[in-house]
């Protein structure tokens, strides 16, 4: 029976993860030393004391879970038979896996959350977890709300010159008014994610189509999703560049839910995953076909150990969230 360790993303973070660690380990002290210095700022002081909001910034968040993650996984001496991570925690997965280095998975994490903080600013977004449909009626309803946006955006039409700007303008603004699936976390539970109007009025349609709940998430942005472009752009170019080895085991990928270890396909999966829908359903019901009876969920929380149980409930699953 092959043995899988799988890694959280954004969302999982609280204070005072990783002090534990940090206090007790002196192998995890000097990682996170190296990450302090790699980072140019004491993140290490947000994690073990800082406050809700000061963990909630983008820029925080998402290298202080990939460090609880990584350095957890490093100082429990890990070799798993698979990997796999949510959104963010496919980095963390990579480097357990061997595939990245600590420091260069560190490096693009940074990299990824800068990105995906400005794409936020500029075009800001948002999400919500749809309880109790069916994946296909999430879908549809997507796709009638944009099929709605695409009406409108035909609407416009430019009748000279000299508006040419404002009337592109106009249809930059309509085109961004779009929704889609973004996380299929587990079945019955489907993320959306787009321009704050069109996920409002996804929510009210799910409602209608008999969803349980529509509920928005206290998030800054519309991750996974066609907004995320300007992000997915900045952060390819510091992945083409980034060394990148086969790994000691296969990494589901969250964009084709599929196990990869060749690292060029690696590469390209992580780059398309900004804008792509994360496939947690079915990477977990993968890797299961694949042979994997055993998952233990290395980082903050325990969200993943429940998702893994929801997609398949005959197999073992256990999480190590050690502070």
């Amino acid at each position: 029976m092959k043995h899988a360790y799988v890694f959280p993303g954004q969302g999982a973070q609280f204070s005072g993860m990783g002090k534990e660690l940090y206090d007790n380990n002196l192998q995890a002290r000097e990682m996170f030393e190296q990450a302090n210095s790699i980072l140019g700022f004491r993140i290490t002081d947000i994690m073990f004391s800082g406050s809700a909001d000061e963990l909630r910034q983008t820029r925080v968040t998402q290298p202080a879970v990939f460090l609880h993650s990584v350095i957890l996984a490093k100082s429990l001496g890990i070799t798993p038979d698979a990997v796999a991570g949510h959104s963010l925690g496919e980095f963390s997965a990579l480097v357990a896996a061997g595939a990245l280095s600590f420091e260069d998975g560190l490096r693009l994490v940074a990299k990824r959350a800068e990105a995906m903080q400005a794409a936020c600013e500029a075009n800001p977004g948002a999400m919500a977890a749809i309880i109790g449909l069916d994946d296909e009626v999430v879908e549809r309803v997507c796709e009638e709300v944009n099929s709605q946006f695409s009406i409108l955006n035909s609407q416009f039409s430019i009748e000279d010159q000299e508006r040419d700007k404002i009337v592109n303008c106009q249809l930059s603004t309509v085109n961004s008014n779009v929704v889609v699936a973004a996380n299929y976390n587990c079945p019955g539970q489907l993320v959306i994610s787009g321009a704050v109007e069109a996920v409002q009025k996804a929510c009210e349609k799910l409602k209608a189509a008999g969803a349980r709940r529509a509920l928005p998430l206290p998030v800054g942005g519309a991750f996974h999703s066609p907004l995320m472009e300007p992000a997915r752009k900045e952060l390819e170019q510091a992945i083409a560049e980034a060394t990148f080895h086969t790994p000691i085991c296969p990494v589901y990928q969250n964009v084709d839910a599929e196990p990869h270890t060749d690292p060029e396909e690696i590469k390209n999966n992580l780059i398309a995953q900004l804008t792509a829908p994360v496939r947690w359903t079915q990477i977990v019901r993968r890797m299961v076909a694949d042979g994997v009876g055993e998952f233990t969920e290395l980082g903050p929380g325990n969200v993943l150990q429940g998702l893994v149980r929801k997609a398949d409930a005959e197999v073992a699953v256990e999480s190590k969230a050690t502070m």
